[in-house]
């Protein structure tokens, strides 16, 4: 494809027998090529110099500007031939040799290779002969031939576990990036365009595109080819993806009619002919300039992009062009280590946003154990050296002798090799692969909850949220739009009315208002299957007034065949600012008429006259106009309807009056009618907003209805709960009260007004921005919101940006809106928000299951190799075993806790918050609890397990002696605590039915017996290289007994209360009271959720205690600080929060001017 440009022309003269350059068009592919390349006027002189004009360019590519290409699917695919497919090679994916090699790039694996090469180099040298006596007994007695043979085993099996772990994360990552490009083919699949072909408006496939077609372009729209204008209205289009340039251009079949790709449409409606498509188009060219599919572009454009340790996923701007959401993943390091600097580097490089909640925690966390890890390793290395040089060389006093050499390397290789076990065993590096499969495995499921995810880390940020910002149109409603009540001829009918009571000229008008001052892609079509509703396509709100003139008995086909698009004289398309649409046609009889529909309370102002009953106009003034709105349009308001006001105006055929100059031409209106157009809220939202607000979760409703009608909706789904104390605004009085006398917005006006506020009405696309970054950088609370955002229109680009999570609308929301966003919800529904919060916290506490279980295993696995390493000379638990249990059983852990379903449970807590620690107080209580009754049993076999099962002790064995059962028993006594441990982890509030719903997630059931019988194979037929002696059975009965006995063991630790506790990386200093009372709410979710079942008399004394600590907390504030006024701020706000029990603040008067709920 990447030479099509110079092929596709040649292909096209080669393969057929006409005699024209162009495959039989009259003009080739070059040609089209150079003409999009121009801009302006001078495009504009190159089409009239050589086709005379646009039309005449639609001849040379035998399409009608009218009715579109009329031809067959072996024409279409002829054209394709000739001047190529509207598709852009995709980037090249890694193949899985460069994955590996990503994968061996790691810092512990690479340690691990040296040593394990180490190890087998010295085991296969041999000492040059010699008394080995003179090199002292240190070895601890002699070895035999055959075992010293064996040396190399240990060497070559950790080399066979690295390659293990190495293959693992390939094929996870490989598995991945085709499970995206697979996602990504979907939604290349799934975006149509709308074009005529045969003379009916077809929407189909974007990559389907051909050169010669005709295509509707509507605001909204990301332009999928290059093409010239044959007609428009009002048309403005964003050209910054290509040139750089902010400023919106308009355009015009007069003026500048090229359309270019990848550019978004800003306002407007009109129709092309498409001249270029895929790597001919003006953004493909860019990509085969660049390189195949653009390898360079995309890399350019990735430091723009939000970034995700573990995972990433990026959009290339300019491939949007075709539909395609570039999802590319970062292929995982298995050890956190390797990934900080990677992370850091990336974002150094200007994310769009921070990183996310868990991101940083877990890194953060994996930094502090790395380092904790690498101190725990060297101290053991260098106390085992220094232990083996004294013992040798002063307590014996020695003399180094130069053949004794090689016996001391291979001991302090073997010293070495137990550091490095010390700190693989402390550096989790199950850890990303457990992020990595959780939000997969998330991002998988959510599709079928009607959520796309773009953005991986999107779906876990979701489960922070505390604030959504939501649309009304659709997302709270159904969008299906209807005309309930009409005001027409000074009489107001509660129901649509019937044609007979309407004077003949009025209802003329009013047909001819809604038929014409529309978009003519808009449409009501027959049900598809009988019984059925009738179909609404294009603008919902224009379907509403379209099904009133079907029931009106009328055909608005008819009046649109009689005045078709092209003879529109001048059109004002709907947009945000004007909030309305008008339409010039050109009189029969001479002059002009403007029809014009809009909000009611900015149309009725522009009115000067209305149409009485007998269809005669009749002066309208500002009483009159006092009286409609009190009397006709705040009842419909009231009622949760949306009002339009629809009017008209007739102008001379002399002077023509100056179309540019809007204010004046849209005025001095005659109305016609007021209309009531009633939206149902989705059955099913109300409950799902009280589920939000049951989960902690502000829901605010920004819409561009008017304030009576947004009130309505607002009460009927639950957003406004009656008794409390609230505020609903329109976007003028928002505005008025968070800008100062200079027109500057304010945050501390801001934030006088975002906790209280619920409804923002009548509100533009840059209002709905500014409330999202005032609420996103307000410091009132203990912690930053966390703000999601859903829009579906162009101009809400910005605010989805800005947004922690943006939520586009699948089928109402424009392209630009979906590329602005993180989640696109395929089914435009609020409960579907709900599901993402809920697998947002799945995620959360997916992650916080799995850090449970491996920190107990890492705590328990380095002390007990350093202790034993610094009391025995050597680690009970060899390295190969290490390995076994820390990472090819971490790999499994992460994926059976990693895939845990979500539960409503979830929704029952409020959100854990930014600065909450990653592990949580019952967290820190069950490691701690777990690993010291592991650490018993383990130092019990240890010390006494010979004499208890009377066998030889594995202690102070020579250097290659074989494996004992001593030391498997304790190996296998380990990997068993640490198999029933795994069930007591999937429960991290203090929950005693550790069961419960088990057998829902078949993955865990399954790895959990998997394991098992892994570990009976290793340690009965593992031999040498796993240093394992098989077992006995009753040896194994007793190795399940202590396992078993975690089970019962995590029983009594529900019983223990965590608040006495501080968990690592809780806030310290001057904020520490800050911090407290965040404590003091956790501790009081903690008591709520986890440990209900407790005794009251513990809860009270939890509570006690916890209070005590936090006025503890004050006190040393205030001494610290010195501040006297800030310490008793601190100190009510704590008592506040102890007051009330962390619900808030409590209720205050309502403000004045009348927003409170009546």
């Amino acid at each position: 494809m990447g030479d099509l440009a110079n092929s596709t022309g040649d292909a096209g003269a080669r393969g057929r027998r006409e005699p024209c350059p162009g495959g039989g068009f009259g003009c080739t592919l070059p040609e089209l090529r150079a003409l999009m390349e121009l801009r302006g006027a001078e495009a504009l002189l190159k089409v009239q110099e050589a086709y005379g004009d646009v039309h005449g360019l639609c001849r040379r590519l035998k399409t009608s500007p009218t009715e579109g290409l009329a031809e067959g699917a072996a024409e279409l695919e002829r054209r394709r031939q000739v001047f190529g497919q509207n598709w852009i090679p995709p980037k090249r994916p890694k193949t899985f040799a460069e994955l590996v090699w990503e994968a061996l790039q790691d810092v512990t694996l690479i340690i691990l290779e040296v040593a394990a090469v180490v190890s087998l180099g010295l085991s296969f040298y041999a000492p040059p002969g010699g008394d080995t006596e003179a090199c002292g007994h240190v070895s601890g007695g002699a070895e035999d031939e055959g075992e010293a043979e064996a040396g190399w085993i240990e060497g070559a099996a950790i080399l066979l576990s690295v390659a293990c772990v190495v293959l693992v994360t390939a094929f996870n990552d490989w598995s991945k990036e085709r499970q995206f490009r697979g996602l990504q083919s979907r939604i290349e699949q799934e975006q149509r365009f709308a074009v005529v072909r045969h003379g009916r408006q077809l929407q189909v496939p974007v990559a389907e595109l051909v050169v010669g077609d005709v295509a509707q372009v509507k605001y909204g729209d990301l332009l999928p080819a290059d093409g010239i204008l044959i007609q428009g209205n009002d048309l403005k289009i964003d050209e910054s993806a290509l040139t750089g340039e902010s400023d919106h251009v308009r355009k015009a079949v007069d003026k500048d009619p090229m359309l270019l790709s990848g550019t978004h449409v800003m306002e407007g409606s009109g129709k092309m002919v498409v001249t270029a498509v895929g790597v001919n188009s003006q953004t493909g060219i860019i990509f085969t300039l660049l390189g195949a599919g653009g390898e360079e572009e995309e890399k350019k454009e990735k430091k723009g992009k939000p970034q995700d340790g573990a995972v990433e996923n990026i959009q290339n701007k300019a491939k949007k062009q075709d539909g395609a959401v570039a999802m590319e993943m970062q292929p995982l390091k298995s050890a956190e280590g390797g990934d900080v600097d990677e992370r850091e580097r990336k974002r150094s490089s200007g994310p769009k946003k921070e990183k996310s909640v868990l991101q940083g925690k877990l890194t953060k966390l994996a930094v502090q154990i790395g380092k904790a890890g690498l101190v725990m390793s060297a101290v053991t290395v260098i106390i085992l050296v220094l232990y083996f040089v004294i013992e040798t060389f002063v307590v014996e006093g020695r003399a180094w002798l130069a053949e004794c050499t090689p016996v001391y390397v291979q001991y302090w290789v073997k010293f070495f090799i137990i550091g490095v076990t010390v700190l693989v065993v402390a550096v989790p590096e199950g850890l990303p692969l457990a992020v990595t499969i959780s939000l997969a495995y998330s991002v998988k499921k959510m599709m079928r909850d009607n959520n796309l995810v773009r953005h991986l880390d999107a779906c876990e940020t979701m489960g922070n949220a505390t604030a959504i910002c939501s649309d009304k149109t659709g997302t709270l409603t159904t969008n299906r739009m209807t005309v309930v009540q009409a005001f027409v001829g000074d009489t107001h009918f509660r129901a649509p009315p019937d044609p007979a009571n309407i004077a003949p000229r009025t209802l003329d008008l009013l047909v001819q208002a809604i038929a014409i001052n529309s978009a003519y892609t808009t449409k009501i079509l027959p049900p598809e299957s009988a019984g059925g509703l009738p179909r609404q396509v294009g603008n919902k709100t224009e379907c509403a007034l379209l099904g009133l003139v079907l029931a009106l008995r009328r055909d608005y086909e008819a009046v649109r065949a009689q005045v078709p698009e092209e003879r529109l004289h001048k059109v004002y398309t709907f947009n945000s600012v004007r909030k309305s649409m008008s339409t010039v046609t050109r009189l029969p009889a001479g002059g002009f008429r403007l029809y014009s529909k809009g909000a009611s309370e900015i149309l009725l102002r522009k009115c000067c006259a209305i149409l009485g009953g007998g269809g005669e106009a009749r002066a309208f003034g500002p009483r009159d106009r006092e009286d409609v709105v009190r009397k006709v349009v705040e009842p419909m308001a009231a009622a949760g309807l949306r009002t339009l006001v629809l009017a008209f105006r007739d102008f001379p055929p002399v002077p023509e009056p100056p179309w540019e100059d809007e204010a004046a031409v849209v005025g001095e209106l005659t109305c016609i009618a007021v209309v009531g157009i009633e939206d149902p809220v989705r059955p099913e939202v109300p409950e799902a907003i009280r589920k939000c607000q049951r989960a902690g979760i502000t829901v605010r409703m920004v819409t561009g209805d008017n304030l009576n009608t947004a009130r309505a909706i607002a009460a009927k789904c639950g957003i406004l709960p009656p008794g409390e104390d609230w505020l609903c605004l329109e976007g003028k009085e928002f505005n008025r009260r968070i800008r100062n006398e200079k027109g500057e917005i304010e945050q501390e006006r801001l934030d006088k007004v975002w906790p209280k506020l619920r409804v923002l009405a009548r509100s533009s696309p840059t209002d709905k921005h500014t409330l999202v970054k005032g609420i996103i950088d307000s410091t009132i609370g203990d912690q930053r919101q966390v703000v999601a955002v859903t829009g579906d229109g162009t101009n809400d680009g910005p605010a989805l940006k800005k947004a922690d999570v943006g939520f586009a609308m699948g089928i109402a929301g424009t392209d630009v809106a979906k590329e602005a966003s993180d989640i696109i919800l395929t089914d435009d529904n609020f409960s579907s928000i709900v599901k993402a919060v809920m697998w947002g916290r799945n995620v959360y506490d997916s992650i916080s299951k799995f850090l449970q279980f491996q920190l107990t295993v890492n705590v328990v696995a380095v002390i007990v190799a350093f202790t034993g390493a610094c009391i025995t000379q050597d680690s009970p638990l060899k390295a190969v075993q290490m390995l076994w249990v820390n990472l090819i059983m971490d790999t499994f852990a992460s994926l059976a806790l990693a895939t845990e379903p979500p539960t409503e449970a979830l929704l029952l807590r409020k959100p854990y918050g930014r600065n909450k620690p990653l592990i949580s107080r019952t967290m820190m209580k069950n490691i701690l609890g777990h690993a010291a009754y592991q650490l018993v049993i383990i130092f019990t076999l240890l010390f006494v397990g010979e004499v208890f099962f009377d066998i030889d002790s594995g202690r102070n064995a020579p250097l290659h002696s074989p494996p004992s059962e001593h030391y498997t028993i304790i190996f296998n006594t380990f990997v068993m605590m640490q198999l029933f441990n795994e069930i007591n982890a999937r429960k991290i509030h203090g929950e005693r039915n550790v069961f419960d719903g088990i057998f829902a997630n078949p993955i865990f059931c399954s790895i959990v017996l998997g394991t098992f019988a892994i570990q009976i194979v290793i340690v009965q037929f593992g031999g040498k290289p796993f240093s394992c002696s098989p077992l006995s059975a009753e040896q194994w009965l007793w190795c399940l007994f202590v396992g078993v006995g975690e089970l019962v063991w995590g029983q009594v630790m529900a019983w223990v209360p965590g608040g006495w506790l501080r968990c690592p990386g809780a806030v310290a200093g001057p904020a520490a009271a800050e911090a407290a009372g965040a404590d003091e709410e956790e501790e009081e979710e903690e008591i709520d959720l986890a440990e209900r079942e407790l005794r009251r008399g513990q809860v009270l004394w939890v509570r006690g205690l916890n209070r005590i600590q936090t006025q503890m907390a004050v006190v040393g504030t205030f001494k610290r600080s010195g501040s006297f006024q800030g310490a008793a701020r601190r100190r009510s706000s704590v008592l506040s929060h102890l007051q009330e029990g962390g619900t808030g603040a409590p209720g205050t008067p309502a403000h004045a001017g009348g927003e409170g709920l009546p």
